[in-house]
């Protein structure tokens, strides 16, 4: 251990792990010749890391190792940590040099400070050999501080162009050696340059004299072999002017003494004077303040606004102001556009172009250009003039279609104006046509040839060439008074044109409407019947008046119910509904009537009947078994057309002198293939009768026979005759039954036994076992038995519809009693007949 070294603190274990170096060695102390020293110098930065190894960075850790660090300019060493392995002590006051930790024997100081610059010193016992080997370390440890950011303090935030400037640049910490840079940027932007020739690497840039080119952002870039950091841009204002402005005219037209503009053009004149702070604008014109502001737009500049105008600035910083005067005349063209016409003229032989502009300043030029001609205007060219421009161009000598233009100059128009003309002539020819005024008292004949440049001439005349009215272009009017003396006549409408050579000519002819219709139409009776009745000729461009006529000469109206008009331009159509035979047959008349004349046209109508349906023959009519209704059947003889039948009936005369009642339908509207048809809803105490009816369309046939329903057919007798048949069937069953019962039960019943099954005495007759053997032994007496009762004959309408009455013997169930003995005459022979009638 170093001699002097300051005794550390109690509570620090350190020292007893030095005591157990000689230990560590052997027990042998080391030879001071035999330790090794090394030293060497380190860098750190404030606030990083660094790292202090003790020993060459290859060799093996050490044993032991102990730490101890001296201040920069102090004597006394100070403990910083010792260390055994993983067993590690930090000497208490170690945070002043930063965050401290000990790994491996190498000294890591983390967040490092100032107080950290010094000498570190390790010494520390080095296995080598089996043995352990002293060594000593020493670390000049050198902490460099960052630059701070710096700030730029100028003499003056704003100065006038001249003067002394001066801008000084501040750091608070760095480590020296520190350099300075500056940096320059206009106001509107741009990059950052570094302003050479004044100084700038020096902490003070001098600005001596300042001139407008200095204003802008100035930033300091302090550094040093750490770090650079740069300050806050520091705005340095330079005030200056204004300088003299410079006026600026768009649309940009200049002339001698000014500029020019075109009226009804946006003209905007901007001014211009540097000056720092800007230059406040002020316009005048004619001496008078119009605006203020650095630009001044004239919209839609009108004549009144031309002359002279001002641009005053001023420096309100400074208290100067400057001017410029310019002079701006204003154009103007001739309102609205040149106008191009065409003339004939010498009685249309020759066209006269004209072309007109008036007004405007200056006015304007005028020029025509044919077809093949040059339209570059030369000065002092031949036919150019001012507002008003005339060319005589030949007729013949100009080809149908030719374009002529007439060319417009004017400075407001830097593209000119123009407009043109094309000789042509319309195609085609004239076209006339007559009309009647109301009331038929004049007739108006028109001529009309439209298109054509110049118009087509057009003039009247009549048949003897003599000229009727004045020429007009286009469109030609004649109005002729009827006096009864236009029917016939011919009118001529002539048509002159300087492009054509000869004259065109359309011609018109007055004559009374010409009808045109069927001269008899056909129909069947209750069809629609068509009269058509159509104008035919010219006559119809003057508005005729077309009318029918029934057979009875009266007027046929709209309106009417048996009637319907349909009327177009040239044609009128009479319809006659329902016709009737013979009411609507005739001849109806179509008249028509104009301002020349009138037109008649008879046209025969002919109702025709429809065919006579063939006739009816009843086959069958019969009523059914309650009399309320009848079944009827009928067929056809004959050829003809039907559409249905008609069934008809009425009541019987009962009275002699009483007159049969009349037919009424029972029945219509019958399909044409039916043939039978049944017919209810009658009176069974009435006896009627019924005849048929074919009708094809509205003609009714002859009809048939008349005939009255036949009674219907008795139904009863088969129900009666197995309603008697099922009673005998059960009537026998019951009596073999009962007889059965009484032979089985013979001493229950020994009366009736006796009675049925008695044997013969001595001298007896054989009872009768069948019914063939009673009748044969009863003989005569059977066939008496009948005669004696006919309310119990079989097949007899009592014993068939009515029931027996009590006692009755023929009642069913009752036997007839045996007939007695008489007295004396006990042996005779008894024969009994037992009888059984069944009742349905």
């Amino acid at each position: 251990m170093e001699r002097g070294r300051a005794p550390l603190p109690l509570p620090w274990r350190g020292p007893w792990i030095l005591v157990l170096l000689p230990a560590l060695a052997g027990g042998q102390p080391l030879a001071a010749g035999e330790a090794a020293y090394e030293e060497w110098r380190a860098t750190g930065v404030r606030g990083r890391a660094v790292e202090l190894s003790c020993g060459p960075v290859a060799a093996a850790p050490p044993a032991v190792v102990f730490w101890s660090f001296t201040p920069q300019g102090e004597g006394l060493p100070r403990a910083v940590a010792v260390g055994s392995g993983r067993e590690v002590a930090m000497a208490p006051g170690t945070g002043m040099l930063g965050r401290v930790t000990l790994r491996n024997g190498t000294l890591e100081l983390r967040e490092l400070r100032v107080a950290a610059q010094g000498r570190f010193l390790c010494q520390g016992l080095f296995p080598e050999r089996g043995r352990l080997r002293v060594g000593y370390a020493a670390v000049l440890l050198r902490v460099l501080v960052p630059v701070s950011k710096p700030f730029v303090q100028p003499t003056a935030a704003a100065a006038a162009e001249g003067a002394a400037v001066a801008l000084t640049c501040t750091v608070r910490e760095g480590t020296e050696p520190l350099s300075f840079s500056w940096q320059h940027q206009e106001p509107r932007g741009g990059p950052s340059v570094t302003p050479t020739g004044l100084g700038g690497s020096r902490a003070e840039l001098q600005l001596t004299p300042a001139n407008r080119s200095h204003t802008g952002w100035y930033i300091c870039t302090a550094s040093n072999e750490v770090n650079n950091r740069s300050s806050d841009p520091v705005y340095l204002d330079i005030v200056y002017g204004p300088d003299e402005p410079a006026i600026r005219v768009e649309p940009f037209s200049p002339e001698q003494g000014g500029f020019s503009a075109g009226e009804r053009e946006d003209v905007v004149l901007s001014c211009l004077a540097p000056s720092n702070p800007p230059s406040r604008y002020v316009w005048l014109h004619n001496g008078s303040q119009v605006h203020v502001g650095q630009t001044y737009v004239i919209t839609a500049i009108a004549r009144a606004q031309a002359g002279t105008y001002t641009c005053l600035a001023e420096n309100s910083h400074l208290q100067t102001r400057t001017q410029a005067t310019i002079v701006l005349t204003v154009y103007y063209p001739p309102a609205g556009s040149p106008s191009c016409s065409a003339l004939a003229s010498d009685d249309q032989r020759d066209v006269a172009l004209r072309c007109r502009w008036l007004g405007g300043f200056p006015l304007a030029r005028l020029r025509w250009v044919g077809p093949q001609e040059e339209e570059e205007e030369e000065e002092g060219l031949m036919g150019t003039s001012f507002s008003m421009a005339t060319r005589i161009q030949s007729g013949p000598a100009t080809r149908n279609g030719s374009s002529f233009s007439c060319l417009a100059s004017h400075p407001a128009l830097p593209l000119g104006a123009a407009c043109g003309t094309t000789l042509w002539v319309p195609s085609g020819s004239p076209s006339c046509a007559a009309a009647a005024t109301k009331g038929d008292e004049f007739v108006m004949l028109r001529c009309r040839w439209e298109g054509g440049t110049p118009l087509v001439t057009l003039r009247w005349r009549d048949s003897a060439g003599r000229t009727l009215g004045d020429p007009a272009p286009s469109t030609a009017v004649l109005v002729l008074s009827t006096d009864g003396s236009l029917g016939g006549r011919e009118f001529v409408c002539e048509a002159a044109h300087p492009l054509r050579a000869a004259a065109a000519e359309c011609r018109l002819r007055l004559e009374v409407p010409e009808l045109q219709a069927e001269s008899e139409v056909a129909v069947l009776e209750g069809g629609e019947a068509q009269l058509a009745c159509r104008q035919r000729g010219s006559s119809a461009s003057l508005g005729a008046t077309v009318a029918w006529y029934d057979p009875k000469e009266r007027e046929v109206t709209p309106g009417l119910a048996k009637y319907q008009l349909e009327q177009g331009e040239e044609w009128v159509n009479l319809t006659v509904r329902d016709a009737e035979w013979p009411g609507d047959s005739g001849i109806y008349r179509c008249t028509a009537t104009n301002a020349v004349g009138t037109a008649s046209l008879p046209v025969r109508l002919r109702v025709d009947r429809y065919p006579a349906p063939p006739n009816v023959t009843i086959s069958k009519l019969r009523y059914t078994r309650a009399r309320t209704e009848v079944r009827l059947e009928w067929r056809t003889q004959g050829a003809g057309n039907l559409t249905g039948f008609v069934v008809q009936r009425r009541r019987t005369k009962k009275p002699l002198r009483e007159s049969p009642s009349p037919w009424e339908t029972a029945a219509g509207d019958i399909e044409p293939h039916s043939r039978d048809r049944r017919l209810g809803g009658l009176d069974p105490a009435v006896l009627y009768a019924f005849r048929v009816l074919a009708v094809n369309h509205r003609t009714a046939g002859h009809p048939s026979e008349v005939q009255t329903p036949a009674e219907p057919p008795f139904e009863a007798y088969p129900a009666v005759t197995g309603a008697a048949v099922a009673g005998m069937l059960v009537a026998t069953a019951a009596s073999l039954l009962a007889v059965h019962c009484i032979a089985r039960h013979r001493d229950t019943l020994p009366r009736l036994h006796d009675l049925l099954f008695r044997t013969a005495g001595p001298g007896e007759q054989e009872p009768v076992g069948t019914a063939e053997d009673a009748e044969a032994a009863a003989g005569g007496e059977e066939e008496a038995g009948p005669a004696q009762g006919d309310s119990c004959a079989p097949g007899t309408a009592a014993g068939a519809e009515a029931a027996p009455a009590p006692g009755d013997p023929c009642a069913p169930g009752t036997a007839a009693e045996p007939l007695s003995a008489a007295p004396g005459s006990t042996d005779d022979p008894v024969n009994v007949t037992i009888t059984v009638t069944a009742t349905p």
